[in-house]
């Protein structure tokens, strides 16, 4: 048997070494594939993406027909929030039930992780809307912050939302209310 020649003893060197580790195949540590969200070219194509991960995490079915799609400013968000403005000056996205829109708020690209899970919240609200009763918008709220903070978690994300907020936007109730 001959000796191998150095140039291959420096090929399988760091093979051999790996395996020996308990690391695998040096292949494996190759950098990951993008995840389907970052591939897409088109608005359609993406909701299309974060659809089918609804279909397999949430348990609200899909619907018929997909939402509208519009991008609007912060100053027409506030307009159209029904908190008065305050609310409207950090919201990133709204949807309309009655007309099946989404409205995302500019500035908003689909190559970050934050804006797309925007996305996501609304497409949930959208299957949400027909997948049951809800005693007040309001309610719909937390599970789809839930959602949309899994699907963050699985791109090393982390959700930015007050929680207390959102868990008593949920509530149903209009205030404090104190019998006089």
């Amino acid at each position: 048997m001959q000796p191998l020649p150095r140039f291959a003893l420096a090929r399988i060197a760091p093979i051999a070494i790996a395996l020996w580790l308990g690391l695998g195949p040096l292949a494996a540590h190759a950098a990951e594939p993008e995840p389907d969200w970052q591939r897409v070219t088109t608005l359609p194509a993406l909701m299309t993406t974060l659809d089918r991960w609804l279909d397999a995490e949430s348990p609200y079915p899909a619907r018929a027909t997909s939402p509208r799609l519009r991008l609007i400013s912060p100053q027409r968000a506030r307009a159209m929030s029904d908190s008065g403005g305050r609310l409207g000056a950090t919201r990133r996205g709204l949807y309309d039930p009655d007309t099946q829109t989404i409205y995302l708020v500019r500035p908003w690209s689909m190559r970050s992780p934050q804006d797309v899970s925007v996305l996501l919240h609304e497409l949930t609200h959208h299957r949400q809307a027909t997948a049951r009763h809800w005693y007040c918008p309001g309610q719909q709220e937390l599970p789809a912050y839930r959602l949309q903070e899994a699907w963050l978690a699985e791109q090393g994300e982390s959700i930015r939302i007050n929680w207390i907020a959102a868990t008593l936007a949920g509530g149903c109730t209009r205030g404090d209310m104190h019998p006089d």
